[in-house]
């Protein structure tokens, strides 16, 4: 398996180990852009894994808080107390940097941004960039993804 996530197109591929495309997904990238460095919100290039798998077995819109499960399930009660909240829901796919200096080590390292793809409420538009870093995802496409691919799978953010 490997995973493809375009910030231009605001994709993310799935394919398996041939290359063959199995799934693609419409998703959201940092409203900031593209970049490496601790604080800019920005979403990371380069070659990552995934790290950890987050989540597994949790109902849909369960919200994460410091990746674990605080007991509640998002629904617009909670969309209406909190609007501009940047959830985490369903699942964490917790991405690590393999390029010491680019996004591993250091002021650029990846996990130790907490850079995840993960779910968001249903009403987050998909398509257009959005997120604070993390690669968007809506729920049913999360688990669908997170089911598929196993630890320490191959992840390719580039621009184009």
């Amino acid at each position: 398996m490997r995973i493809d996530i375009s910030i231009g197109g605001q994709t993310l591929r799935l394919s398996d180990a041939s290359g063959k495309l199995l799934r693609s997904y419409a998703v959201s990238t940092a409203a900031n852009g593209a970049g490496e460095v601790s604080g800019s919100y920005c979403t990371p290039r380069g070659k990552h894994l995934v790290r950890a798998k987050i989540g597994g077995g949790l109902a849909e819109n369960t919200i994460l808080v410091g990746r674990r499960p605080n007991g509640e399930v998002y629904g617009r009660e909670l969309a209406e107390r909190f609007p501009t909240r940047d959830w985490i829901l369903t699942r964490i796919l917790w991405l690590s940097g393999c390029e010491p200096g680019r996004n591993r080590l250091g002021k650029v390292d990846t996990m130790r941004r907490y850079i995840y793809i993960h779910g968001s409420p249903d009403t987050t538009p998909m398509g257009r960039p959005g997120s604070h870093g993390c690669i968007r995802m809506r729920n049913a496409d999360i688990v669908e993804l997170f089911e598929r691919v196993p630890p320490y799978t191959p992840v390719e953010i580039s621009e184009d």
